[in-house]
């Protein structure tokens, strides 16, 4: 079985998050989501969430793509789930491209095109 991880926040769920973890499922058999816990948004992402860690956990599970939802809880945990859920490929947006390429050690690492027109911060900026 082909493991896949990415992680985020996942707040405001919209189609562009849904298109990530549709294009994300389909390298693999497997897909895994690190998900921001409440407490790392805060303290080292300095951002509030709208909804808490429970409830986003909660919507990511109702999703086809996703078969698991850990939690992530700060910057260095990835090496560790990498090894502790045997990934094969790990997967983020091409705007973080480039930072986790230390990662190439472990697995693959893809970066996906962001879905154009839509993010969390678009619709934050959009609703004041």
């Amino acid at each position: 079985m082909k493991k896949v991880i990415t992680y985020g926040t996942f707040d405001l769920l919209h189609y562009g998050h849904v298109r990530l973890l549709k294009r994300a499922r389909e390298l693999g058999d497997y897909l895994i989501v690190g998900l921001s816990t409440d407490e790392f948004n805060e303290f080292q992402k300095h951002k509030e969430s709208y909804n808490n860690y429970a409830e986003r956990k909660f919507i990511l599970e109702a999703i086809r793509y996703v078969d698991q939802v850990i939690p992530e809880d700060d910057w260095d945990q990835k090496i560790n789930d990498i090894k502790q859920y045997n990934i094969a490929t790990f997967v983020m947006g091409n705007d973080w491209q480039g930072k986790f390429d230390y990662l190439q050690d472990y697995c693959d690492v893809v970066y996906l095109d962001r879905t154009p027109g839509i993010s969390t911060t678009k619709i934050k900026h959009d609703l004041k």
